[in-house]
């Protein structure tokens, strides 16, 4: 007696005995599903580069993690104008002493969207320049290599603070650079600060600061990124799909051919024996 197909049962029948098999059955249908689902995705939406492993807001955001904390023995009433060009000078010379290594310093005066969250009371921003010197990988963006910062706040306004860098070209990011900060003429006193995450203690004048995410600062997909990107994921999922389509089709036939070989074997078992 041969056994009828029927794909139905068969495979509903395999479902109930082999809950391992469908378990990692449903894995693969879940993965196929959502990588189609993020192929849409970003095929519809502007993606951020994932190779681009720093970038201006990683800076900012590293920074913003930071407590300046005022050097009681340094702090400076000496009025300078501006700072900015006074400091860079400093580092110039510096290098040309052969305090700097590095083959190439970049010096960038940047406007970025930093807030200052608590500050001394009585402090007024637009009167003072904090300058500090740290390593890359504070801002985790190297290693031992020195960063000498500086922020300014022009307009006494946190939103408009001014930052200016000096370090070695290939720690500083120099995709997506944010806006040059606007020069100004104005007498500012500079306060020397160190930088730490570790908690202040009552005793010391402290500023922190917070970073605000712009978009504009982060590196994209390009178009041709974006589409290889989306064509590797349909690939993958469809065949994904192809083995989920055999593990079915697996199933719906195999308790065919087990009852087809269970009618055999109880046919020859029937058979009557021949006596001699």
């Amino acid at each position: 007696m041969m056994g009828i197909w029927q794909p139905a049962a068969n495979f509903r029948d395999y479902v109930s005995q082999n809950p391992p098999t469908v378990t990692f059955f449903l894995c693969l249908l879940t993965l196929a599903i959502s990588f189609i689902y993020l192929s849409s995705y970003s095929y519809t939406h502007t993606l951020p580069n994932p190779d681009i492993a720093k970038d201006w807001n990683h800076v900012l955001s590293s920074l913003s993690k930071l407590q300046l904390c005022v050097k009681v023995s340094d702090i400076s009433s000496e009025h300078v104008s501006p700072v900015p060009s006074h400091l860079m000078e400093q580092e110039k010379d510096r290098e040309t002493s052969g305090d700097v290594t590095e083959s190439s310093v970049n010096y960038l005066h940047l406007k970025v969207p930093l807030v200052v969250t608590s500050s001394p009371d009585g402090v007024s921003l637009n009167e003072l320049s904090l300058h500090t010197t740290l390593k890359a990988k504070q801002l985790n963006i190297g290693g031992n290599e020195i960063v000498n910062v500086t922020l300014e706040f022009p307009t006494g306004e946190s939103a408009e603070t001014c930052l200016t860098l000096s370090a070695p070209a290939h720690v500083l990011p120099m995709t997506l650079l944010p806006p040059e900060c606007p020069a100004y003429e104005k007498n500012v006193s500079l306060v020397y600060v160190e930088a730490s995450n570790q908690l202040p203690v009552a005793a010391q004048t402290c500023y922190s600061l917070q970073s605000k995410n712009d978009p504009t600062l982060t590196v994209m997909l390009t178009k041709e990124e974006q589409r290889v990107a989306v064509q590797h994921l349909l690939e993958v999922s469809v065949c994904l799909l192809g083995v989920c389509f055999i593990f079915c089709l697996a199933a719906s036939q195999t308790h065919s051919f087990i009852r087809r070989n269970h009618w055999n074997e109880l046919d020859v078992q029937n058979k009557p024996l021949i006596e001699n």
